[in-house]
């Protein structure tokens, strides 16, 4: 199995230590480097070239969402997982802009963390379930704002399609959905780009709305 080159970037020493002692525990995973700024980011990204960073928010100079920006202008295929301990809906909206595949919080613990770089590694989005709920509260207001929510396409989903989209609205990846439903990680990702395809979405957000509009998930 390919080994998954990660990059640490954090300006606070203990942290990288701590998630170096994590991740170095797991087979098939190295650390390819450590920065504690965005602009060594940037350069350390293109000189090492891993294939996920682990990204802090708040450094100085520049921050961790700016770094974000620069290293997806560079390379649009760069796989970003934000490590913060702000979960505030003005960051959530900026990280989303960023181009990040994930975003989960320092407080997490090791189970969610490890999952989440697998699954950013993997090139699956991973929003932590308390991130999760920020996406879905924001857009309740945004759709109790608009009169109308009807600029998506009525096309019908197959039983198997709805299932799978309820589950992504609900903040699982791919892997945890393929383990629900005792299907390949393979399969369901062919259904949720399938379901993009047909609902002209581009991206998890854009079906977690749709999922909420249409009333598929539960709000309570």
């Amino acid at each position: 199995m390919k080994t998954t080159k990660i990059l640490i970037v954090d300006d606070h020493e203990v942290v990288r230590d701590g998630l170096r002692n994590i991740l170095t525990s797991l087979d098939n995973i190295s650390i390819a480097g450590e920065a504690g700024n965005g602009e060594d980011a940037v350069k350390m990204y293109s000189s090492l070239k891993p294939d996920l960073v682990i990204m802090d928010i708040s450094m100085p100079g520049m921050n961790g969402i700016e770094a974000t920006r620069v290293i997806k202008e560079k390379d649009p295929d760069a796989r970003i997982l934000i490590l913060t301990m702000h979960d505030n809906q003005e960051y959530l909206n900026q990280i989303i802009r960023s181009g990040a595949k994930g975003f989960i919080l320092k407080n997490t613990d090791k189970e969610e963390l490890l999952d989440a770089v697998k699954t950013v590694a993997s090139g699956d989005n991973f929003f932590s379930k308390d991130i999760s709920k920020l996406i879905i509260d924001n857009y309740i207001r945004t759709a109790k704002e608009t009169e109308k929510n009807d600029g998506y396409k009525e096309v019908p989903l197959t039983k198997r399609e709805i299932e799978i989209l309820k589950l992504i609205a609900s903040g699982y990846s791919n892997q945890e959905i393929a383990n629900i439903l005792y299907i390949s990680y393979n399969t369901v990702d062919t259904h949720r780009k399938n379901i993009m395809h047909k609902l002209s979405i581009k991206n998890t957000a854009g079906l977690v709305r749709y999922a909420i509009e249409k009333g598929l998930i539960s709000l309570n």
